[in-house]
């Protein structure tokens, strides 16, 4: 297998910090005790995932956050701040919520595995965040909620991806009452993959990353690509697409490599093509 190679880079500073080592993109929400998903902190997250598409260095994403409050959703005051505009905000709440919901289905088209790190309060827009990624591995002492409800504001958006992870059931629970449920919940519900001790939520991560980043990034991607195309399909036409998919998969350099090895009984040696 092609050793990973262990680039270090680290810009600690703005509201997301950003540190790449042995393949894993670190970002680290880093504006508590919030950790708000405000319009420049949305900026800031959209360009580093822009900045990895392409990166060969970057073959996993975790985002991780400060503090005691994984993300707890948009910024209200920033968006209250804007009730006095001509447009009583308006303009504004249209390009909040166009900018939220393009930072996460980029998250979900987003070519490399996205995992999200959750330590602590995960609301509304910040529930929506961690719902959007392709894993979530979640500290103990974690809590969920989309209470929106509460303040007469349905959380519709975060309502997107929430629906697209746990039952319907289970979802209209959570929206229509606006409370919080503790991790154990979160992973019942099918929120999250798995509930660890705080002391070990950094290890357990790492661990899943590095089983990723063993694996060969073009089967990564299309299998990622793949998943969530089927989703929205009938299930004739997943099986079609998933069909199409898997030729193609086959005739890749990487699957030719990756079945040799196997039957060889050695490491593979990734390309990505």
């Amino acid at each position: 297998m092609a050793e990973i190679v262990a680039i270090k880079r680290s810009t600690p500073e703005g509201p997301v910090w950003a540190s790449l080592d042995k393949g894993v993109l670190r970002l680290v929400l880093s504006n508590p005790p919030a950790n708000a998903l405000s319009i420049a902190t949305m900026a800031a997250l959209q360009a580093q995932l822009d900045g990895a598409q392409d990166d060969k260095a970057v073959r996993a994403i975790v985002i991780a956050a400060q503090g005691n409050v994984f993300c707890a959703g948009h910024d209200l005051k920033e968006l209250t701040a804007r009730r006095s505009d001509a447009d009583r905000g308006r303009a504004f709440f249209e390009l909040t919520m166009s900018r939220c919901s393009a930072l996460m289905q980029s998250i979900v088209r987003h070519p490399k595995p996205v995992i999200a790190e959750v330590d602590g309060l995960a609301t509304a827009a910040g529930l929506q965040l961690v719902a959007s990624c392709d894993l979530a591995i979640a500290s103990d002492q974690s809590t969920f909620c989309t209470p929106g409800v509460n303040i007469g504001l349905f959380c519709s958006t975060p309502m997107v991806a929430l629906s697209r992870n746990v039952s319907r059931k289970q979802a209209m629970e959570m929206l229509l009452t606006g409370e919080t449920i503790d991790a154990t919940t979160a992973r019942d519900f099918g929120l999250i993959n798995r509930v660890v001790p705080r002391e070990y939520l950094n290890h357990i991560v790492g661990k899943y990353t590095q089983a990723i980043v063993s694996k060969s990034p073009l089967t990564l991607k299309t299998g990622k690509e793949a998943f969530y195309a089927q989703a929205e399909m009938s299930l004739a036409e997943a099986y079609d697409h998933a069909a199409r998919v898997m030729v193609d998969n086959m005739l890749a350099k990487d699957a030719e490599e990756g079945i040799g090895a196997f039957i060889e009984k050695r490491q593979a040696e990734w390309t990505g093509e």
